[in-house]
């Protein structure tokens, strides 16, 4: 059975957000970065903010697309924030080291004025 996650993609001032509410997991995450993928296209010079704030759970398979998104948002010269993460996936986040990584706010606003400068 597939646990239930909804990625809502909005744009603001030409970044593309992505707001996750839900879990992702073993049984949803191939769909759902296919299909963020797919929405992103061919990554260059994008702007993108994926805001956590609805997700709740998040496995080390969904950890990998967002590490591998943010790695190709990077090679073709964008950029990538986090914002509004629940603790306990922020804390998730800071073990496995993706927010040394990937700049990681408290909020959407933040993300989104540090890429307008970009």
């Amino acid at each position: 059975m597939e646990t239930l996650v909804e990625v809502n993609k909005k744009d603001e001032n030409g970044v593309i957000i992505f707001e996750f509410t839900g879990e992702l997991d073993e049984t949803n995450a191939d769909k759902t970065f296919t299909s963020i993928y797919n929405e992103i296209g061919d990554f260059a010079g994008k702007k993108v903010v994926f805001n956590l704030h609805g997700l709740k759970y998040l496995n080390s398979k969904s950890i990998g697309y967002i590490a591998d998104v943010f790695s190709n948002i990077e090679e073709n010269k964008g950029k990538m924030y986090i914002s509004n993460c629940d603790e306990s996936v922020k804390d998730v986040l800071e073990l496995v080291g993706i927010t040394t990584i990937i700049p990681t706010v408290d909020t959407e606003e933040i993300a989104i004025e540090a890429l307008s400068k970009e």
